[in-house]
């Protein structure tokens, strides 16, 4: 059995193929790769998963992200999706640490006097003592949580899809903005979550509140957030953007109240090796017949 993975580095991470297995790079012409019929897991990029369909023997997709929106649509029938949850969790969470403390500490005016040599009081806020919301919590949120801890936060408001146990349902997101002053979005990319955060949410948001997306940039209307932004309603603290690539003429590159990073907070060597063990995990589950991991369900 062949086992076709992307051509990333960490992959020995991945450990020791089964008794029968092969793991090799995924080819430059899959479709006509005369190997393709014998391929029964794969490990994904952006590119190569559109060559999915050519494979007839595919019975597994293992990611190598939490987030599936980029090939979810596109997974042949019969064939399972398992996503990489858990794996950049604690690389996600110490980048939306530093974007909060980025934030209330200053951080872009600082860098800004610096470029201007300029000697000026710095206003800085606290961690301590804030109210902070994390939409879409799952083991995303708890890693934030965990991080939060320490910083003695005055409370964590927790929502999510579906309401339990110390959780909120999304559908009391409106009525909660406002009693907050962090809002952590870590949705991912859905029919439900596409424009969540409209002009209504941000309005509902406390005067001068932060909001830090690191789930996907589609979940924020961004012409809503450009204006709350100027109007100094809010600030953010952006991983992900809509659209992305961020074009070099986007308004947001120079809106006021806002931090910018190229969609790079769970790219860390961490967590590369975190996912690619996943990886050599689920493939020695799929090779002996025991349950995968992170199967994708109502395309989560």
């Amino acid at each position: 059995m062949i086992a076709w993975v992307e051509p990333s580095a960490g992959r020995e991470a991945m450990g020791e193929p089964p008794d029968g297995w092969t793991v090799v790079e995924w080819p430059r012409d899959p479709e006509s790769d005369p190997d393709r019929d014998a391929v029964e897991f794969v490990v994904p990029n952006w590119e190569v998963s559109r060559s999915l369909d050519a494979l007839r023997g595919l019975k597994v997709i293992q990611t190598r992200s939490a987030g599936v929106d980029w090939i979810v649509d596109g997974v042949p029938d019969g064939v399972t999706l398992c996503s990489a949850r858990g794996a950049r969790d604690a690389a996600m969470a110490e980048w939306v640490l530093w974007a909060i403390l980025a934030d209330v500490k200053a951080a872009r005016v600082a860098a800004e006097q610096q470029a201007s040599r300029t000697w000026e009081h710095l206003d800085l806020g606290d961690v301590c003592g804030a109210r902070v919301m994390i939409v879409g919590h799952g083991s995303i949120g708890e890693a934030v949580e965990a991080r939060l801890r320490p910083f003695e936060v005055a409370d964590v408001v927790r929502v999510a899809r579906r309401a339990r146990d110390g959780v909120h349902a999304v559908d009391e997101l409106e009525r909660l903005l406002g009693g907050v002053d962090v809002v952590v979005n870590v949705l991912p990319a859905t029919p439900q979550t596409n424009g969540l955060f409209d002009a209504r949410m941000l309005a509902a948001m406390r005067e001068g509140a932060l909001l830090v997306n690191a789930g996907r940039g589609t979940t924020v209307d961004t012409d809503a957030l450009l204006e709350a932004l100027h109007a100094g309603r809010v600030r953010a603290v952006l991983d992900v953007m809509d659209p992305e690539p961020l074009p070099a003429d986007h308004p947001l590159w120079s809106a006021p109240n806002v931090i910018l990073t190229p969609h790079s907070a769970g790219d860390t060597p961490g967590a590369e090796r975190a996912a690619w063990a996943l990886a050599g995990e689920q493939l020695r589950r799929h090779a002996a017949g025991e349950p995968l991991r992170n199967v994708v369900r109502e395309g989560y």
